[in-house]
C-alpha cells in the first residue's frame, strides 16, 4: 500500500465513526500529526493547552455524545500527562482512546530521552486494552481491538505508536499463520435479564409500599423510561450527580441529589423506605442508603462488577437500564395509594423553602449559594452545565435545578479538580448549538483551567451559538478541603495549605478577547447572569464569595458536630467568620432567612 501506517490509522479511526481529536502535538507523534494535516476535511483537532485537558475533553466527550472519545499526545511527559484525564474516563466507564507516541523502536530500552515504559504507565486505567504497534501489520487489528473494547466495554483503551513506525508504509497482514485480520464496527445490544429474574425483581417491587428509587449516569438515555417506571410504582427518586440530568427538577417526586452534597428530601427518603431500586448508579456512600436490612433491594447495572457492592440487593440484574425497565414494566402493578409521593412532596417542599431561604442569606460578600439560585431559573432551554470539584459542586449539586432536554456532568469516581472547564469546551464542540454553563472554584481555575479558557479564545467564532460562560466562585480559599478538614478531622483550617492569591479571573479573560463581569453584590446577581448569557461571546462571571458558608450535608452527625466544636477549640484562623456563617445557615433552616 502506498499510505503511510499513521495515514491508515486516521482513515482506519474515521471508519469507527471518530470525527474529532483532542489533543497537543510533540515530535513523538510527528508522523500521526501530519497525516492527521493532510486528513483535516475528515477531522476536527482540538488543540488544548496540557495534555491532562485533551484527556478530560475526550471523557467528556463520550459522556455528552456516547461516542468514543479520542485524545493524542507525544511519547514522554505528553503521555504521562494524559493520566488523570484518562482515570476520570476510566472511573466513570467512559469509552475513551488514548494515541500516543513512543521512541523509535531501535531506541526502546536504552534509557533513551523520554522514553518511558508506557505498556507499564497505562496498565492499569487503560487496562482492558493497550496496545503496542511494533510492525506495519499488527496496525489494523491493533486500532481495531482499541475502538471495539472502549466502546463495548466502555473502558479506556490505548494505542502506543513508535515514532519511526509512524512513518513507514502501512502493510496489511500476509495470508500465512500467525497473521490477525480484523474489521471495523460495533452495534451495542441491547441487555436484558433472564425472564426468571424479571419476574423475581417484579415480585419485590410490587410487594413495596415505600420505593425509592436512585437514578445514576447509567439512565441517561432512559429518561422517560426511568419515569414510567417510578410512576407505575408510586415512587420517589434521588440522583446520583453523575445522573443530574436524568430527571426534571420540577416533578414533586423527584428529591434531587444524594450524600454528602445531596438534599434533605433524598435522605429522609432512603431513610425511610421500603424498597430500594438502583438505576445505572455507583453512588459510594452507602451511609445514606438504607440501613442493611430495612429495605429489600433491586439494581440494573450494565457492568456485573458494580452490583450490590453498595447495598446487599436480593435481585441484582445485569443488564442495560432502558431495555430492563421496559421488560420490567409489563409485569409491575400500577399503585394507586399516593400517601408515600405524598409524604416526598411534603419533604420537597420543605426543602425547597429551605434552599432559597439558605442562598438569601447574607454573607461576605456573596453568598454562593445565591450563584446557583439566581442561576436556575435563567438557564436557557437546552442548556448544558458542568460543575469542577470542590464547594461549587455542591451547590451545583443541591441548588441548581435541571429541566427537561438539559445536560450536566463532572467528574465523578474519580473527583478530580480541574475538569470544568474542558468539559464544557468538549460540551460546545460536541454541541456548538446550546448555551454551555461552567461553574467552577478559584482553585481549579489556578490550577489549569485559566490556561483553558485560551483555547475557548481560539475557537469560540466556530461555534454556532457563542453562549459560553465561565463562573468562578473566587473566596481565596481551596474552600471544600478547608470544611473538610474542620468537620472530618476537628483541625482548624490551615492557612498555609489553604489560603489562595486574589487573582483578577476577568480581567484576563478581558486580556485574551473574552468579556469579564466582576460581581462583589448579591444584588447584582441577577443582571450579571442575564448580561453574561446574552453578551454574543464568550463570558467570565468572577463572583466573591465568602469561604464561611458551610457545605452541610444532609444529614449532620453527632461527630461531625463535635470535630466542628474541636476545630474551634484549637483556634481555626477564621473562627468567627466560620461560627458566623454556621449560625446564619442554621438559623436560615428554622425562621427562614436572617
Amino acid at each position: 500500500m502506498s499510505t503511510s501506517v499513521s495515514h491508515f490509522i486516521w482513515d482506519r479511526l474515521h471508519q469507527w465513526g471518530v470525527r474529532r481529536i483532542f489533543g497537543y502535538p510533540g515530535d513523538g507523534i510527528n508522523g500521526l500529526v501530519g497525516a492527521l494535516d493532510e486528513l483535516r476535511d475528515k477531522f476536527e483537532f482540538v488543540q488544548v493547552r496540557h495534555e491532562e485537558m485533551a484527556a478530560f475533553m475526550a471523557s467528556a466527550h463520550a459522556k455528552f455524545t456516547g461516542e468514543l472519545g479520542v485524545c493524542l499526545a507525544t511519547s514522554g511527559p505528553g503521555a504521562s500527562h494524559l493520566v488523570t484525564g484518562l482515570y476520570d474516563a476510566r472511573m466513570d466507564h467512559m469509552p475513551v482512546l488514548a494515541l500516543v507516541g513512543q521512541q523509535a523502536r531501535s531506541a526502546v530500552g536504552a534509557h533513551y530521552q523520554q522514553e518511558l515504559d508506557l505498556q507499564s504507565l497505562f496498565k492499569d486505567v487503560a487496562g482492558a486494552f493497550t496496545g503496542y504497534a511494533a510492525e506495519a501489520p499488527q496496525v489494523r487489528h491493533l486500532v481495531d481491538r482499541a475502538c471495539r473494547i472502549a466502546l463495548g466495554r466502555r473502558r479506556v483503551t490505548a494505542l502506543i505508536v513508535p515514532n519511526d513506525l509512524q512513518e513507514e508504509p502501512m502493510a496489511m497482514p500476509a495470508r500465512e499463520h500467525g497473521s490477525v485480520f480484523s474489521g471495523v464496527g460495533y452495534t451495542r445490544p441491547k441487555v436484558v435479564p433472564e425472564a426468571s429474574d424479571l419476574k423475581r425483581a417484579a415480585e419485590v417491587l410490587n410487594s413495596g409500599k415505600k420505593v425509592a428509587i436512585l437514578a445514576g449516569a447509567g439512565c441517561v438515555g432512559a429518561e422517560n423510561e426511568v419515569i414510567a417506571i417510578a410512576d407505575r410504582l408510586g415512587a420517589g427518586a434521588a440522583k446520583a450527580l453523575l445522573g443530574k440530568q436524568v430527571l426534571p427538577d420540577d416533578l414533586d417526586w423527584v428529591t434531587g441529589s444524594i450524600g454528602l452534597l445531596g438534599t434533605e428530601p433524598s435522605y429522609e427518603m432512603m431513610m425511610d423506605c421500603d424498597t430500594l431500586l438502583m438505576l445505572g448508579s455507583g453512588f459510594p456512600y452507602s451511609e445514606f442508603l438504607p440501613e442493611e436490612g430495612q429495605a429489600r433491594g433491586v439494581q440494573v447495572d450494565i457492568d456485573p462488577g458494580m452490583l450490590s457492592i453498595r447495598y446487599p440487593m436480593e435481585v441484582p440484574l445485569e443488564g442495560d437500564v432502558k431495555s430492563t425497565i421496559e421488560a420490567l414494566l409489563p409485569l409491575l402493578e400500577q399503585k394507586t395509594d399516593t400517601a408515600w409521593r405524598d409524604e416526598i412532596a411534603g419533604w420537597k417542599r420543605d426543602w425547597t423553602a429551605k434552599l432559597r431561604d439558605r442562598a438569601m442569606v447574607s454573607a461576605d460578600p456573596v453568598n454562593p449559594q445565591r450563584v446557583f439560585t439566581e442561576l436556575s431559573p435563567r438557564l436557557p432551554d437546552r442548556a448544558i452545565v458542568t460543575s469542577d470539584s470542590g464547594s461549587c459542586a455542591n451547590w451545583y449539586a443541591r441548588d441548581l435545578m435541571m429541566r427537561r432536554d438539559m445536560m450536566g456532568s463532572l467528574s465523578g469516581g474519580l473527583a478530580s479538580m480541574g475538569a470544568g472547564v474542558p468539559y464544557a469546551i468538549a460540551a460546545k464542540f460536541a454541541h456548538p448549538d446550546r448555551p454551555v454553563i461552567a461553574c467552577v472554584g478559584d482553585g481549579a481555575m489556578q490550577m489549569n483551567n485559566m490556561a483553558e479558557l485560551i483555547t475557548v479564545a481560539k475557537y469560540w467564532q466556530q461555534w454556532a451559538d457563542p453562549t459560553f460562560v465561565v463562573c468562578v466562585l473566587n473566596n481565596e480559599d481551596l474552600n471544600q478541603v478547608t470544611w473538610e478538614q474542620r468537620v472530618m478531622e476537628g483541625n482548624p483550617k490551615a492557612e498555609m495549605t489553604q489560603r489562595l492569591p486574589d487573582v483578577p479571573y476577568h480581567r484576563f479573560a478581558e486580556m485574551i478577547g473574552l468579556a469579564g463581569i466582576f460581581v462583589d453584590d448579591p444584588d447584582r446577581l441577577a443582571n450579571a447572569w442575564e448580561t453574561a448569557l446574552s453578551a454574543g461571546r464568550p463570558t467570565l462571571l468572577e463572583v466573591k464569595t465568602d469561604p464561611e458558608v458551610p457545605p452541610l450535608p444532609p444529614h449532620i452527625s453527632f461527630k461531625q458536630a463535635k470535630n466542628m466544636m474541636f476545630a474551634t477549640a484549637k483556634g481555626d484562623p477564621n473562627e468567627a467568620g466560620m461560627i458566623r456563617g454556621s449560625i446564619k445557615q442554621l438559623t436560615a433552616t428554622l425562621t427562614g432567612g436572617d
